[in-house]
């Protein structure tokens, strides 16, 4: 009988064996170290790679589980925690735990915002109210703790429209939702309106900075005006900030913050009935890896706030580059105003769904926009040494779009005519 699912080998292998076969499994991977990937990595340079590579093996064994056993681990998420608190105007009281990722992050300030509402009574506060821009983790968070989503329009800027989120709510609203900014546009959205209308409420207002968290602080000291987004607001309760976005580290890596200890309280597990007596976990997660724990924590120190405004600026740079380049071949628009490491775009000209394919054939890839049509760039350092050839490319597949010769094909793929 065959064994249709593939059977450990009887016999180990050589390292130089094993590590030629994930070479070649890897040989159709979008190459990022070349910027060819405009989602999904973040390239600050091949020393940070090092530095978080390099701490991350030193704790690859260690578990964040057990911070007795490894108070290392416990005193470096502790430190990493303070950091982002302080870059985020959080008062002295505001408290916070690593994560696994920003979809946990988000996951854990939902089910605490929850939990928290249920400690005063109200047990019918069981919706969420959104910007349509906001992250699908909402929606898994509401899905798995049993709660619901009402996603608002945005308005005509691609920014959570405020009042008709305002309208939205009602008896049952346990949390209002904004982003810093929302992956989609990549716009900071009406924060300091949601913390007027939560503080007036009575909501729970989440701010979910995943993308910002740590790179508008940096832009903001390199002069950006940037509107208020974080815990400076009296209304923001929670913030999620992913680090190993613009923080640079190591996968995975992401932050939650609460305003206070007593909200956070709300976020823990405890369980003690069974033989070896209390077991207690902040997040969803038992077992954490030290690894991912201290590679934020040597990055964070590594860089330190020079280099992150640096970094910072070589990204916003690098988006105007692209800006100015995508405007002087023409036909595009922005939807939204870009003023940290996003850009969204389109054309009421030519289809972008051919335009991101013919990028694609020519090696080059980012995430796709379908309300309204588009493409989506995330930027990161590595991207500056890549904008000529990337706009030389756009240049080229526009030219292919407009004069038919490329179009886009149902179903994915595109064909020439």
């Amino acid at each position: 009988m065959t064994n249709r699912h593939g059977s450990l080998p009887a016999q180990g292998r050589s390292w130089a064996q094993i590590k030629s076969e994930m070479e070649s499994l890897a040989e159709n991977d979008f190459d990022w170290r070349a910027g060819r990937l405009g989602v999904y990595v973040f390239n600050a340079g091949e020393d940070v790679r090092t530095v978080a590579r390099d701490a991350y093996s030193m704790f690859i064994s260690e578990n964040g589980l057990g911070p007795a056993a490894f108070p290392s681990l416990r005193r470096m998420e502790d430190e990493v925690v303070g950091f982002g608190l302080s870059l985020l105007e959080a008062p002295e009281d505001a408290c916070g735990d690593m994560t696994s990722g920003g979809t946990e992050s988000i996951l854990m300030a939902v089910k605490t915002c929850r939990d928290w509402w249920r400690a005063q009574g109200e047990t019918e506060r069981t919706e969420i109210v959104a910007p349509h821009s906001a992250h699908p983790a909402f929606n898994k968070a509401a899905e798995y703790l049993g709660l619901t989503v009402t996603r608002v329009p945005v308005a005509a800027d691609f920014t959570a429209d405020t009042d008709a989120m305002a309208v939205a709510v009602n008896d049952r609203t346990m949390m209002v939702v904004g982003s810093a900014p929302c992956f989609p546009f990549g716009v900071i959205d009406g924060i300091e309106q949601l913390s007027t209308l939560a503080l007036e409420r009575n909501l729970w207002l989440h701010v979910d900075a995943c993308v910002g968290g740590y790179f508008a602080p940096f832009a903001r000291m390199n002069g950006i005006n940037l509107p208020p987004f974080d815990f400076a607001l009296p209304g923001v309760r929670s913030m999620s900030a992913d680090l190993h976005k613009y923080g640079y580290a190591a996968k995975g890596a992401s932050t939650v913050f609460y305003r206070s200890g007593e909200l956070r309280e709300h976020q823990l597990f405890r369980f003690g009935d069974w033989p070896t007596g209390e077991m207690a976990t902040p997040t969803l997660a038992g077992t954490r890896p030290g690894g991912a724990i201290a590679a934020a924590w040597a990055v964070m120190n590594y860089l330190g706030q020079e280099g992150y405004q640096s970094k910072a600026q070589t990204v916003i740079e690098t988006r105007e580059k692209y800006e100015r380049g995508l405007e002087a071949i023409g036909g595009f628009q922005f939807w939204g105003r870009h003023q940290l490491g996003l850009l969204a775009f389109g054309s009421d000209e030519f289809d972008m769904f051919a335009v991101a394919e013919g990028m694609r054939d020519r090696g080059w890839m980012s995430a796709g926009l379908r309300q309204p049509k588009g493409m989506h760039l995330m930027l990161s350092p590595g991207h500056a040494e890549v904008a000529d050839e990337y706009l030389s490319d756009m240049a080229a597949v526009v030219t292919e779009v407009r004069s038919g010769d490329r179009v886009a094909v149902a179903g994915g793929g595109s064909r020439y005519s």
